[in-house]
């Protein structure tokens, strides 16, 4: 615990809270801005002298319960949250992720991109969210259920699943579907991603052979892919990713090199929406 860090800590997130901030009047007396040590008290839910030894860098080591009141108190970020817990010499809390929410933010990303394939995707490669050009480009990814809501599940289960890629690039793209359902798995081997691999492990002799080398270095999300479309033919796309990591997921976004082929197809895809 690092008590002069912890106070200053406090004192700065403090300083810079207006009453307005967190639902509080501001009242005719007030002369300075930011909160008073009684008022995050009050909000955080204990006394105004257990807080201010706090800020004193005095007293017992604060629980990880009182923690969870101040962050709550001055709106601190996940990542402030975590500086708070690291600072007091607390582990940072696990957080359970909501895998089926798309942030806001997310989807009025991908309700602005109305004529480029998007698609918002969780760790697990489950796809929450796709717009109609990445429909007509890739098929509705939303529309699965059971294990087979995995990209990583449908490769190794559903060959329809590798007619959209030639089949020169099928071992490639095995591989890097095993490393980036191995990063979830090594975060969390209890959770979805161990159901997953447990799945696939059961069913899939080709995938036990991939994960048997724990490749965990083989995703290039923005290198060069190949896409066969049913009625455009062979398609060179980039893949760009933006990750929210609050959530875990990713917006995956597709073009193609200007004037080319590919980015020429890409304007067609209007025309063969399903």
């Amino acid at each position: 615990m690092d008590r002069a860090l912890l106070a200053d800590f406090l004192r700065a997130r403090r300083e810079v809270l207006q009453p307005e901030d967190v639902g509080l009047p501001r009242g005719p007396r007030r002369r300075t801005g930011g909160l008073r040590r009684e008022e995050v008290a009050a909000l955080a839910g204990m006394s105004v002298d257990y807080y201010s030894r706090i800020e004193q860098q005095r007293g017992p080591m604060p629980s990880e319960q009182v923690l969870a009141g101040i962050a709550r108190a001055l709106h601190l970020s996940l990542s402030e949250c975590d500086h708070l817990f690291d600072l007091a010499g607390h582990s940072a809390p696990r957080r359970q992720l909501r895998e089926d929410h798309v942030s806001p933010t997310m989807m009025r990303i991908v309700e602005r991109l109305a004529d480029t394939p998007a698609l918002v995707m969780s760790r697990f490669n489950e796809t929450l969210l796709q717009n109609q050009p990445a429909v007509a480009l890739l098929g509705d990814y939303t529309r699965f259920s059971g294990m087979s809501r995995y990209l990583v599940y449908r490769w190794f289960t559903d060959p329809a699943q590798r007619a959209l890629y030639p089949a020169e690039d099928h071992e490639l793209r095995g591989r890097v579907f095993t490393s980036e359902i191995r990063a979830a798995y090594t975060a969390d081997p209890e959770g979805t991603a161990g159901e997953i691999v447990a799945a696939l492990l059961e069913v899939s002799p080709e995938f036990a052979e991939v994960w048997r080398l724990h490749e965990v270095d083989v995703t290039h999300h923005n290198d060069l892919k190949r896409y066969r479309h049913p009625e455009l033919g062979e398609l060179e796309l980039y893949c760009q990713r933006l990750v929210d990591p609050d959530q875990a997921q990713e917006l995956l976004v597709f073009s193609a090199t200007p004037g080319s082929p590919s980015h020429e197809k890409l304007q067609l895809l209007s025309a063969v929406r399903n």
